[in-house]
């Protein structure tokens, strides 16, 4: 899959996108951003069972896996009980991927129904003081 960019996000709207993870497989959701200070966050729910999560960043394309930097360890969601959210804070540039493993499961495939956003910080200026 081709990393999605930040005007790709802000551009999502307030669908929903879906993706089909086969037993034991992964699909992941690079996200390269240039700009810092953005917060990435992400709301989904997983059908028919639990699915597991983790976010990663990587400096450049080229960064070998076992050199990214874990921003939020594997862990196992009860996404088919409840929607779960979260958000990370862009610190430095990069590829920040969120992970979908369904690794654990040998023979149930699952959907996964998300939604990413981003937001830029608020810079007040103090322009509207008399």
């Amino acid at each position: 899959k081709l990393p999605l960019t930040v005007e790709e996000i802000l551009n999502f709207g307030e669908s929903n996108r879906e993706l089909f993870i086969k037993s034991s497989t992964y699909s992941i959701i690079p996200i390269t951003v240039a700009e810092m200070g953005l917060t990435i966050s992400w709301i989904f729910s997983s059908d028919p069972k639990s699915i597991s999560f983790s976010v990663v960043y990587q400096e450049a394309e080229d960064t070998p896996l076992d050199q990214c930097k874990v921003l939020i360890p594997m862990t196992r969601c009860s996404s088919h009980k409840e929607t779960i959210r979260g958000q990370v804070k862009v610190r430095n540039s990069g590829i920040y991927t969120l992970i979908f493993d369904n690794t654990f499961s040998r023979f149930i495939s699952k959907r996964v129904f998300y939604h990413l956003a981003i937001e830029r910080p608020v810079i007040y200026d103090g322009s509207d003081c008399p």
